[in-house]
């Protein structure tokens, strides 16, 4: 379906605007809106380019606002007011009347359901009810509305109100894309990508990304920038990975961008290290239920970097995590419980927490499992058990389980003493990057076990940790330094 722009007639709008011109410029703005919602524009493009439409009109929100509070006689009135309600302009956030008055003029309006559907999704101003989403999804794809066709995508592909069917979902993704839907055609890139609804196809997910990311759309930035970042279908370019995330970001919808953006700060990706910054984006992204950017929170505050050090807010953070059983947040939380931060130690409550996020298949929460049988801690003590554990992470090639195996093979825990062996597994892990294993690895150069005395190695490792933020690394390069050759 073709939607046709409204041309603006402000040739035929004098300086002091008539309320029958007034009636004219909200039914276009409505238009407009509806319009946007169909080409697939974000919430925040969305709002600023109607305020920008209702500049042209030589007058300005706050005198719309003040005509729709006394002039409730039209769908096209009753919709804007409602718009305004849910984006905040001119009046506080406020999506229940928002969501009242477009169920006021659901039957009449168009682009009444195709904001009562999402709401009903998100369960923004009211209870989330997935059957009636559906509904009306359902009814704006029958009319050919290309926003209609990709929600009612998302529907088919989440099982939101109906069973889930990815070949439907695929399908009216596609029909959505063939509309001109940016999201469409970025959702549908999204399958090509995940192999939903079709054969896995990462060259053509990277093309309708581009198409996507061409028409502003702050998803199709963002996939494009993970290809960029991860070079599929692409050569490595961490440096347009950025400035797509930044792109993506600046829109204010797309919450993955958000939160890589502030990754990229905080490890100082293709810019300054700025963990200000990037706590705040992490934050941000956080504040709007990011998982992954909650649980790097929870660490920035624990680590006070970017803002000062809060346990509290730390351990809040860790219980929310594992109330949603999202299972770093159980290993966070247990090793909130282990150490004192934010609340008593409790041991045998981390042992739990540590267990429970171990068993589905956390690796950090398997290695502080590992050590908590070797320390007797909240369990009784079974070195056994503790090298069990580490030497299973060690076959699976994780980093960590190799750095824990061989502390165990260095002191003697479950096994033999066995420098040599240690010695090896510091090293694989090491070089795959581990903080602890390039610090162990390090000492055994300055100490000569398992390895023959190498000072500048020794240096060179303790740099490495150093670099991850390792403090007592740092403190061995100041002793060692002066021995540097």
């Amino acid at each position: 379906m073709n939607i046709k722009e409204i041309e603006p007639t402000t040739n035929n709008i004098k300086e002091n605007i008539f309320e029958e011109d007034l009636n004219i410029i909200i039914d276009e703005l409505v238009n407009f809106i509806f319009k946007e919602v169909n080409e697939g524009k974000g919430e925040k493009a969305k709002r600023r380019n109607v305020l920008n439409y209702i500049n042209n009109y030589k007058t300005n929100s706050q005198e719309i606002y003040s005509w729709l509070l006394n002039n409730q006689n039209s769908s096209s009135s009753i919709y804007l007011l409602g718009y305004f309600n849910y984006y905040e302009i001119e009046t506080n956030l406020n999506r229940q009347k928002a969501f009242e008055l477009y169920k006021m003029i659901e039957l009449e309006s168009n682009i009444a359901k195709y904001e009562l559907a999402n709401m009903y999704i998100d369960g923004e101003g009211i209870d989330k009810n997935y059957e009636k989403a559906f509904e009306l999804s359902k009814a704006l794809a029958k009319k050919e509305y290309s926003s209609g066709i990709n929600l009612l995508g998302y529907c088919y592909e989440k099982g939101i109100g109906t069973d889930a069917n990815e070949q439907k979902a695929f399908e009216s993704y596609q029909k959505a894309a063939d509309l001109g839907n940016s999201q469409g055609i970025n959702n549908l890139g999204w399958c090509y990508d995940s192999g939903i609804g079709t054969n896995s196809n990462k060259k053509k997910a990277f093309e309708l990304y581009q198409i996507a990311a061409n028409l502003g759309n702050s998803y199709g930035l963002n996939n494009l920038g993970c290809f960029h970042d991860g070079g599929i279908e692409t050569v490595v370019n961490k440096q347009k990975a950025f400035g797509l995330f930044k792109e993506a970001s600046s829109l204010g919808n797309d919450l993955n961008s958000i939160y890589l953006l502030g990754y990229f700060y905080y490890h100082g990706i293709e810019t300054k290290i700025d963990k200000k910054k990037a706590f705040e984006l992490i934050k941000k992204a956080a504040d709007l239920e990011h998982n992954v950017a909650q649980c790097d929170l929870v660490n920035m505050y624990m680590d006070g970097e970017g803002i000062e050090k809060n346990y509290d807010k730390g351990f809040e953070m860790s219980e929310k995590l594992a109330k949603k059983e999202i299972i770093s947040g159980m290993n966070k939380l247990g090793y909130c419980f282990d150490n004192g931060y934010g609340t008593n130690i409790n041991k045998e409550k981390a042992f739990e927490l540590y267990q429970k996020a171990a068993i589905l298949g956390n690796i950090k929460a398997q290695c502080n499992l590992a050590l908590m049988y070797k320390n007797g801690e909240g369990v009784e003590e079974n070195h056994d058990m503790a090298f069990e554990i580490s030497k299973k992470l060690a076959e699976e090639n994780h980093p960590s389980g190799m750095s824990l195996l061989g502390y165990f093979y260095n002191i003697g825990i479950g096994t033999d003493v066995n420098y040599q062996k240690a010695f090896e597994l510091y090293k694989i892990a090491a070089i795959s990057g581990d903080c602890l294993a390039q610090y162990n690895l390090a000492l055994m150069y300055e100490y000569g076990n398992g390895v023959d005395i190498n000072i500048n190695q020794a240096i060179y490792w303790y740099e490495k940790s150093a670099n991850q933020g390792d403090k007592d690394a740092q403190n061995k390069l100041n002793k060692l330094e002066f021995f540097k050759e």
